[in-house]
């Protein structure tokens, strides 16, 4: 199998503008870019396919340059449902330095701005040199501008295909870049700058575009998001536990293709993989290792650990060696109740809303339904105390089957 081929395989490919490009992505070398624009102060899992398509051709040999959109998100890619909301100079830079460690946290590669060669490109200056090259029925028949054309466009976002292709081509003419990788949503945009290549330095001048999926869920539903919300590869935004937990979860008839997509695994472990899932699927084994790779790729080996220890805490009910971080991961997003050292349990359940009142409180623990920190407690007299607690200082409280509750011992100043 070649290299293109297990691309391929891994359902990598979208589109390539030329098949010459293959031989070259097989037995050549290539220098290739892809950019972000920094909208946001971090990547999230949505944004990942290309950038492990980067890795394997990095792997493979080739050089990638990534660009960050100084410039173009100044003036944002037009999107179907209305136009960008600006962002400042100092918020922009901010931002592109936070995406640009993750992606060296990814591959090696040189980074690039495209405000540093379109800044003190005068308006006269960019419309002889650059906006004569392109046609307005071409551009109005792209996607993206197609889809706002009866609510409304404005010329800035009109002019973003412009300002993309002119980064092709100065990348072309500068770094001697041939090629620029993207989602399928980019291939016009990758087009026009082939388009400007050529016409600025001749038919014969030699360029690729090549696009990956853009992935969805076996229902329907954009890959990559929650119920609550997007799944950032920054740990401060989405904890390792809480991204190792959305690749457990991938459902059976998803995981397959996520494991070839998104891991570096070879054809023969995921096929025993495969095998697993069909003969004995509730050892998850398939998910696990999804999880895993995804995990340690992204935070490293330290954080996989972590993440696992805590996901075998919480299916144990063993809350007993999480430390206080590794606690607030587990629970993340679950209310805390302070309360004194020595406070019953009785009264923690009031507090912690577990319970509407004292008498519905002593029902639940003579009933055997609740349980402190993974055991059950039958007890009226039980107090909470720094002998009981996980992390230091939180109690980890449940009631029946699903419903938890945090509460964290303090003393009053």
């Amino acid at each position: 199998m070649t290299f293109f081929e297990e691309l391929q395989w891994r359902g990598l490919i979208h589109s390539v503008t030329d098949e010459a490009l293959i031989d070259i992505l097989n037995n050549g070398q290539i220098t290739f870019y892809l950019g972000a624009d920094p909208t946001g102060d971090s990547l999230h899992v949505g944004h990942l396919l290309v950038y492990l398509f980067s890795k394997r051709l990095e792997l493979k040999g080739h050089t990638p340059i990534f660009l960050i959109g100084g410039a173009t998100s100044s003036i944002g890619d037009p999107k179907p449902g209305g136009e960008r909301t600006l962002l400042s100079r100092e918020e922009i830079e901010y931002n592109g330095q936070k995406l640009y460690k993750q992606v060296l946290r990814m591959f090696n590669c040189e980074m690039v701005n495209n405000y540093d060669w379109t800044h003190n490109i005068d308006v006269l200056t960019f419309l002889r040199n650059y906006g004569k090259y392109f046609n307005i029925n071409y551009m109005i028949n792209k996607e993206t501008v197609k889809a706002r054309l009866d609510s409304g466009i404005s010329y800035a976002e009109f002019s973003y295909q412009i300002l993309q292709a002119l980064d092709f081509e100065h990348l072309f003419r500068t770094k001697n870049c041939q090629l620029q990788i993207g989602g399928q949503d980019q291939w016009g945009n990758i087009t026009g700058g082939l388009e400007l290549i050529r016409k600025m330095n001749g038919a014969d001048a030699k360029a690729y575009g090549l696009t990956v999926p853009l992935l969805t869920k076996s229902d329907g539903e954009k890959f990559g998001k929650t119920e609550s919300g997007s799944v950032w590869l920054d740990p401060n935004k989405t904890t390792p536990y809480a991204f190792y937990q959305f690749w457990y979860n991938t459902p059976d008839e998803d995981v397959i293709s996520r494991l070839k997509q998104f891991t570096f695994l070879t054809k023969e472990q995921i096929e025993a993989l495969e095998e697993s899932l069909k003969t004995e699927p509730h050892l998850r084994k398939a998910q696990k290792a999804l999880a895993s790779e995804v995990t340690k790729f992204i935070h490293g080996e330290e954080a996989l650990v972590q993440a696992i220890r805590i996901s075998e805490a919480l299916f144990s009910g063993e809350y007993q060696d999480l430390s206080h971080q590794e606690v607030q991961m587990a629970f993340e997003g679950l209310p805390v109740t302070n309360v004194e050292p020595g406070t019953g349990l009785i009264d923690a359940l009031v507090l912690a809303k577990a319970a509407v009142s004292k008498r519905e409180a002593r029902t639940f623990i003579t009933n055997g339904a609740v349980s402190v920190n993974g055991r059950v407690v039958n007890s009226l007299e039980a107090t909470l105390d720094k002998n009981n607690t996980v992390g230091e200082t939180y109690v980890v409280i449940r009631r029946g089957k699903k419903n938890y509750y945090l509460v964290e011992l303090t003393k009053k100043n």
